[in-house]
């Protein structure tokens, strides 16, 4: 055991080193990084509430059928929960559906179906789409469950017995489309459709009323101070950056007190308040809750809730770096790991809606280019902080290029019979690559096999560093950086053109396969949090075992390193076709005039 504790402590060492030398900035060259990195490492030796990890998506509105930009969230904490699974923690990850509140009541008024029947029609659409493409939440949460309502309830109670909640009157404006109360300072003058003048949310645009009633407040101001102390002493509290710095600037200006109720007389489809029967819990409160209902509370959530990771869209992020903390704070409970944000998705550079005709269906989309191959855009394309714009064309493209031609194709010529007859893992030679620096060898790679071997041997930790703070992007960049590197290699060195007559021909040429596969497994392994269905097949071919696809075994080309390789001389698995069919672009470009391609095939 100590052997390994000691191997890993200097494997670490190692991996700092590199990364210093190919990424010389303060992130990456930090001693914090590398220590993290070598506990990530040592599994065993981390604490068990260490190993606790729990991530929630927003829970969604019922008001209307998924979309595009609610599978992004689904997508971003599923890959967030894979990740951590493959690292050897303890996940739990939720999702679910908000299902109370003045607008629901409204939609279901308007469907002619009770509140209920509406909710549950809706959520089963959601439930479905995330089933269809392969979100591995292990909890889905409905707030019309009763489970919630005793969780939100007691939180009421909590907050009440500690003085912070007290009956008052509430005047000001309310966005029934963003369930939203709002200062004079967020609402501005519009016209409607008609020409009519109304006063809408400056931040959503919605329509605004006036609105004036007895119902009970949160005491908000008086956390103002505590909020910004949080923030300021974590700055990694909200991510990105970009909207960490937004929250403290909201908190520049005065926090008023929050309306945390209504009247029952004009909503009835909520919970009522404990001990007050004319009053409904505020929808946000009563929603917020929720990722404490699926921690366990109010019995045994702390397990849980320590370690509670929140992915949400930048529209509702007033209500989870304000709202949620305040309250938490109220009820002496911790405060989020991290708030992960992300920005929206567009369609020809405008916002999604029905009006347009523009909001694009997840679950169509995942059956014309794939569940994997949605995922994969989503992630490869979103930037968190920064709106980015849906395409089907651009999906197209990006799939082939990368997934088909790019990671398909190494694959396909790496595992072919005519290069690999015996269809086997092939032996490295160390006379034919030899470490780097060797004197006086006869070995025939080049610095260009050496720069890709470095790169190769880096990218776990820099796909773990984008992994971590949700840009995702990044690392499927690096990723596919390292895949042409690759498919390079292999292109320099022809081994197609290496007679089988020469034995010292043979060696190369198996050290070039070998070479090729282990850079295969890397990404194989890196890719399962986004791709599982693809890196499962991709592993499955190179013969990788169950066991063998966790994050620890992400180990390269240890043969070069001197050590035995597992994988050396062992079969590979049945070959079931290629890795990602190539897309087939959209109806717009039919009939246009094809350009001649050439086909993506072994040379024999």
């Amino acid at each position: 055991m100590m052997k390994t504790y000691l191997s890993i402590i200097r494997n670490c060492k190692v991996a700092h080193a590199t990364r210093c030398a190919l990424y010389p900035s303060p992130s990456f060259t930090s001693k914090w990084n590398c220590k993290r990195l070598m506990v990530r490492r040592l599994g065993t030796y981390i604490p068990t509430e260490d190993r606790n990890y729990y991530i929630t998506t927003p829970i969604f509105y019922v008001n209307a059928a998924p979309h595009i930009g609610h599978l992004y969230s689904a997508v971003t904490a599923d890959y967030l929960h894979r990740y951590k699974l493959l690292q050897g923690f303890n996940s739990r990850f939720a999702t679910g559906t908000d299902e109370h509140g003045l607008k629901i009541q409204q939609a279901a008024n308007a469907a002619g179906q009770d509140p209920l029947s509406f909710c549950t029609k809706v959520s089963e659409r959601f439930k479905y789409l995330f089933k269809s493409c392969h979100i591995s939440y292990t909890d889905y949460i409905r707030t019309t469950e009763e489970r919630h309502r005793c969780a939100v309830e007691h939180f009421w109670t909590v907050l009440q017995s500690k003085g912070f909640i007290y009956k008052g009157n509430y005047e000001g404006w309310y966005s029934t489309q963003d369930e939203s109360f709002l200062t004079p300072s967020q609402v501005g003058d519009a016209k409607d459709s008609s020409g009519k003048e109304i006063m809408i949310s400056l931040e959503s645009g919605h329509k605004v009323e006036w609105m004036k009633e007895e119902n009970y407040m949160f005491r908000l101001s008086e956390f103002r101070s505590r909020l910004q102390e949080w923030l300021e002493g974590n700055p990694r509290a909200v991510q990105p950056e970009r909207f960490h710095h937004a929250v403290l600037q909201w908190l520049q200006e005065d926090l008023p007190d929050l309306s945390v109720s209504r009247q029952r007389s004009r909503l009835q489809w909520g919970i009522p308040v404990p001990g007050d029967l004319d009053q409904t819990i505020y929808v946000w409160l009563d929603a917020l809750v929720n990722y404490l209902t699926v921690a366990g509370y109010p019995d045994s959530h702390s397990q849980w809730w320590r370690a509670a990771h929140h992915v949400v869209g930048k529209d509702i992020l007033k209500f989870h770096a304000i709202y949620w903390p305040a309250f938490l704070l109220a009820a002496d409970l911790p405060l989020p790991q991290t708030i992960h944000v992300h920005s929206h998705w567009t369609v020809g550079g405008k916002k999604m809606s029905k009006s347009l005709g523009n909001v694009v269906d997840p679950l169509e989309r995942s059956q014309r280019f794939t569940i994997d191959g949605l995922r994969y855009f989503l992630l490869r394309q979103g930037v968190p902080d920064t709106d980015c714009d849906y395409d089907d064309d651009k999906v197209v493209k990006l799939l082939n290029a990368e997934l088909t031609d790019s990671l398909g194709g190494l694959l396909n010529r790496c595992t072919a019979p005519s290069l690999n007859p015996a269809q086997v893992y092939p032996h490295f030679c160390s006379d034919s690559f030899p470490s780097q620096g060797t004197e006086a060898h006869n070995g025939r790679a080049v610095d260009e096999d050496y720069h890709m071997l470095d790169a190769v041997r880096a990218l776990p930790a820099v796909v773990e560093q984008h992994y971590e703070s949700v840009h995702v992007y990044k690392a499927l960049e690096a990723i596919n950086r390292c895949v042409r590197q690759t498919n390079g290699f292999v292109q320099r060195h022809t081994p197609w053109k290496l007679g089988s007559g020469d034995g010292r021909d043979q060696l190369w040429l198996d050290t070039i396969l070998h070479v090729s596969l282990e850079c295969l497994r890397m990404y194989g392994t890196l890719l399962q949090p986004i791709v599982p269905e693809i890196a499962d097949k991709l592993l499955s071919r190179l013969g990788v075992k169950p066991e063998e696809k966790s994050w620890a075994a992400l180990d390269f080309l240890v043969k070069y390193q001197g050590k035995d390789c597992p994988f050396e001389g062992r079969a590979l698995g049945p070959d079931t076709g290629v890795l990602f069919n190539r897309l087939e672009r959209p109806n717009a470009e039919k009939g246009k005039p094809k350009k001649a391609k050439k086909a993506t095939k072994v040379k024999s």
